[in-house]
């Protein structure tokens, strides 16, 4: 009953999650276009920086954007925060939930560093808190007067972070953590910045006092950087389900890759947007990148071990076989005897050579292109055994 009750805590706070982050993201999209899109006019009221009609749902929208803030506060004022500060709280229980009770399974690699959850997990809480407050300092450094270099600088802090984790973490535990450090310094923006500099914006109108226009300037720079961070968080998201992209030599390099493809795919939406010629160079850029992570990902988990002569096929199969059974089938049973689990995951069995053969093409992608399998290493697969699974597999083809 109790992993019956953990797997639903489990789907419900990634539920939660999910739509508090279609919410973030969507609004972020909408206003970044929006403010991409405004035209100046003479006849705009005083203080107003442009204008934009927009039609949705049979009405019309007259939207009008003052640079720092009107003459006279209005009424009422809607506020865009809460969907991202339930975006990171519901993603950080999720990060809990799933990586920090199950660091042993999803961040530990003892291949890679064989160290105690009570360390992977501190590892990973200070590196969401250095960096927030590097990407901070960079941004209050004399960096920000040009977005070009301070964008080259917050992308060596990522790869700095990406690097770092790779020696750290499995492969699936580090891809998560740059998402989450990237998911962090999106949810610091607004709780640190944009809505601080908003609120003392407001506290200066009720004083009767013309607000600071870098307050407004720094809010919209950040509020940028967020809308850049988003392809790559969102694929980040959904990579666990895919073990090519983080479970492999190269898993470093496809995060990079990933960061380079959302940042071209947003700014040509965000250069389009400003109703300038559409760059449709950054399309190439970003299937160049795809290419790439492809290629990347098509190489062996594990570099291959020297030629070793060709086994009999029987003989191949049952190493095979066995390296399945001693490996793999405590948790991929009809009854799983890992501690906890109901069901093999994702319903694939592997408790005979017949199993083998239907699931294939999983063996291949999950232990044999990638590490995903067994996760975290906990049954310290072998290059050795990674090679028979390759070499018995080539056979079949």
């Amino acid at each position: 009953m109790d992993a019956i009750l953990w797997e639903w805590l489990s789907f419900f706070v990634r539920w939660t999650h999910v739509i508090a982050g279609i919410a973030w993201i969507g609004s972020s999209f909408y206003f970044v276009h929006l403010d991409q899109s405004l035209k100046p006019r003479e006849s705009l009221p005083k203080g107003a920086y442009g204008d934009e009609w927009q039609v949705h749902g049979g009405g019309f929208y007259h939207m009008v954007k003052y640079l720092v803030a009107p003459p006279a506060l209005p009424e009422h004022v809607t506020w865009f925060k809460w969907e991202a500060y339930a975006t990171w709280l519901s993603g950080f229980a999720l990060l809990a939930i799933v990586y920090y009770c199950g660091a042993r399974l999803y961040m530990i690699d003892a291949q890679v560093l064989d160290i105690p959850p009570a360390t992977a997990i501190a590892a990973s809480l200070a590196g969401l808190f250095l960096g927030w407050m590097i990407y901070d300092a960079l941004c209050r450094s004399t960096l920000n007067k040009s977005d070009l270099k301070l964008a080259l600088s917050v992308f060596a802090m990522v790869l700095a972070f990406t690097i770092l984790y790779g020696h750290v973490y499995s492969g699936r535990g580090a891809f998560m953590q740059i998402g989450a450090i990237m998911g962090t310094i999106m949810a610091a923006n607004v709780f640190m910045i944009i809505i601080p500099n908003q609120r003392i914006v407001v506290a200066e109108l009720k004083a009767g006092r013309a607000p600071d226009p870098a307050l407004g300037a720094t809010g919209k720079q950040r509020s940028l950087h967020n809308n850049y961070f988003t392809l790559p968080v969102v694929f980040i998201m959904i990579a666990n389900h895919y073990p090519l992209a983080y479970a492999t030599r190269f898993s470093w390099a496809i995060i990079v890759l990933v960061i380079v493809m959302g940042v071209s795919i947003r700014h040509f939406y965000n250069t389009s947007h400003r109703g300038l010629p559409p760059p449709w160079w950054t399309w190439g850029i970003t299937a160049a990148a795809g290419v790439a992570i492809v290629f990347l990902s098509s190489f062996p988990s594990v570099a291959r071990p020297e030629e070793k002569a060709a086994a009999a096929p029987s003989a191949l199969a049952e190493e095979a076989e066995i390296v399945v059974q001693s490996r793999c089938a405590m948790c991929h049973a009809s009854e799983p005897l890992w501690p906890g689990m109901g069901h093999a995951p994702k319903g694939v069995t592997l408790e005979t050579l017949t199993d083998m053969d239907r699931h294939s093409d999983e063996i291949r992608a999950f232990a044999v292109l990638s590490r995903a399998m067994p996760p975290g290493n906990i049954t310290k697969m072998t290059a050795d055994d990674r090679d028979t699974l390759a070499r018995w597999l080539d056979e079949k083809r």
